[in-house]
């Protein structure tokens, strides 16, 4: 099982620069604009010279992990999605191991279920879909498989303050990471104090102190961040990002179907697997030797409080079912492979090994199908940006600046400047006259508000029409130049004549405001 995953996972590294897959069951927005937005900072870095553009969507604000570690491997690989995308695979190649060493622990000396477990998730082709993808949500699952791993390494017996909180105070440097990576890592802590919670024997008092200390090295180290970088610089975009994220709107009347939606979409992550899973987690809430099991019980805590974001953002997009996914999937084998040893009698057993016949056949239906995406790959998104790249640098006349929602992803690919029609702290009628960009690529049509903002400055004229996806709404990226509007007069630069040596001075021999008095 673990030679198959270790096939399984090397294949996700081909074909990186290819569309996500094509007629899938799952239909998220964050294939057209995820991957450039959350990496937009080290783009930038490379390509501008600087990773802040005022006015635009700038999340790297509050959310700086992601694009730092894009920003180190652009260092020796230049600003590539090929790379950008090989950093999230490996980011997967991590989470099979720290998987497998969890597993591992909740089952010593056993070694079928971690690795049915890690088979689980190498053929699974929705975890092969979202895991080859530059989006946060595969850096939040393996930060969150190590804080189990550091939590589970806490010893209440060592002797002296340094080495008793050595382990705390790791740990909370971690969950600071990881709600810097993705806020939303928030709704995981449970999970994370529960294991702390059971490595103190459910000793209040001792767990408390040891939180205290996690909370204090956690919260302080994010405090230090906000303080020291977002309050004096970027506190705009800091707010702009949850303004944007904001909660949609659950109720009383439309909480118990925002609930059946929230549960029933959990199908993406597998039509057999998800049952299968709800299954096993009903069996650890209900019998007493899962129940004393730290891992299951954690691992149970952390789907229910992702799963209550869920609800809670009701914005039910699949890549968000990743976070949820993985510790569904290990949750399986946990639970068949304590039963299997709960098992006494020989019938009992056989019948217990009989069980594993459902996984493995899960595991071969979805390797199946992740086969067939792995053999099957689509470019269009790539070759429409690498059209659109040829179109704007044949044209001298125009400025290379690129307004679309898609406009990071397309960077990414081409290197192309671009800000975003769509988020940004600037309304887009002053971002767009603030930048003036030559060129608008929209899908499939012209929204009335993108329309409203630039007729006032600019005529579109559509150049040409790129397929690309599958997505009906969505399968036509459109390239529009936008010509100065008739009658607009830009204004006039005037070139700057250079000061005489003579008046110019270093820093510090500027005169007071006194002496400008006189």
């Amino acid at each position: 099982m673990l030679a198959a995953a270790a096939v399984l996972f090397v294949l996700h590294y081909r074909h990186l620069a290819a569309d996500f897959p094509n007629h899938s069951p799952w239909m998220d927005w964050a294939k057209y604009t995820d991957e450039g937005w959350y990496g937009d900072a080290a783009i930038r870095h490379y390509d501008l010279g600087h990773w802040y553009v005022k006015g635009d969507f700038n999340p790297a604000a509050a959310l700086p992990v992601w694009p730092l570690l894009e920003a180190v491997l652009f260092h020796f690989t230049g600003v590539s999605l090929v790379a950008a995308r090989a950093l999230s695979v490996s980011v997967f190649g991590l989470i099979l191991v720290c998987a497998y060493a969890l597993m591992s622990r909740a089952l010593p000396g056993r070694r079928l279920g971690p690795a049915a477990a890690i088979l689980l998730l190498a053929a699974s082709p929705f975890v092969y879909a979202f895991s080859r993808m530059a989006v946060l949500e595969p850096l939040v699952v393996l930060l969150m498989l190590v804080a189990l791993l550091v939590a589970s390494e806490i010893d209440p017996e060592q002797h002296g303050n340094l080495r008793r909180f050595r382990a705390p105070a790791a740990l909370g440097l971690l969950l600071a990471m990881m709600v810097l990576t993705k806020t939303t890592a928030m709704f995981l802590l449970p999970a994370v104090a529960w294991i702390v919670f059971e490595r103190y024997r459910r000793q209040v008092r001792a767990a408390a102190q040891a939180g205290a200390v996690i909370a204090a090295v956690g919260l302080g180290a994010w405090l230090l961040y906000f303080c020291l970088l977002v309050r004096p610089h970027y506190l705009e975009d800091y707010r702009y990002l949850f303004s944007a994220n904001a909660y949609t709107g659950i109720t009383l009347q439309t909480a118990p179907l925002v609930l059946w939606m929230t549960l029933h979409d959990g199908l993406w992550i597998g039509s057999l697997l998800f049952p299968l899973a709800i299954a096993a987690g009903a069996l650890a809430l209900l019998w007493k030797p899962l129940r004393r099991n730290p891992v299951a019980v954690s691992l149970l805590l952390w789907a229910l409080g992702y799963g209550a974001f869920l609800a809670y953002h009701n914005n039910l997009q699949p890549r968000y079912y990743l976070v949820v996914a993985v510790p569904l999937t290990l949750l399986v084998p946990l639970v068949l492979e304590t039963v299997r040893s709960a098992a006494k009698t020989e019938r009992l057993h056989g019948t217990a090994a009989l069980l594993w016949l459902l996984p493995l056949g899960i595991a071969a239906l979805d390797a199946r199908h992740t086969l067939h995406y792995v053999q099957h790959p689509d470019y269009s998104f790539l070759a429409a940006a690498g059209q659109i790249r040829q179109v704007i640098e044949a044209d001298h006349r125009h400025k290379p600046l690129l307004l679309s929602i898609s406009g990071s992803d397309l960077t990414l690919m081409t290197g192309l400047p671009s800000i975003c029609d769509d988020f940004g702290t600037m309304e887009l009628e002053d971002r767009v006259n603030t930048y003036r960009p030559g060129w608008y690529a929209s899908w499939n049509q012209v929204d009335d508000d993108k329309m409203d903002a630039l007729t006032p400055l600019y005529h579109l004229e559509r150049v040409a029409a790129f397929p690309a996806f599958d997505d009906p709404g969505r399968n036509l990226l459109i390239l529009y130049r936008l010509d100065p509007a008739e009658g607009y007069k830009p204004p006039v630069r005037r070139r700057r004549r250079p000061l005489p040596k003579s008046l110019l001075s270093r820093l510090g021999q500027q005169p007071s405001a006194q002496q400008l008095q006189h």
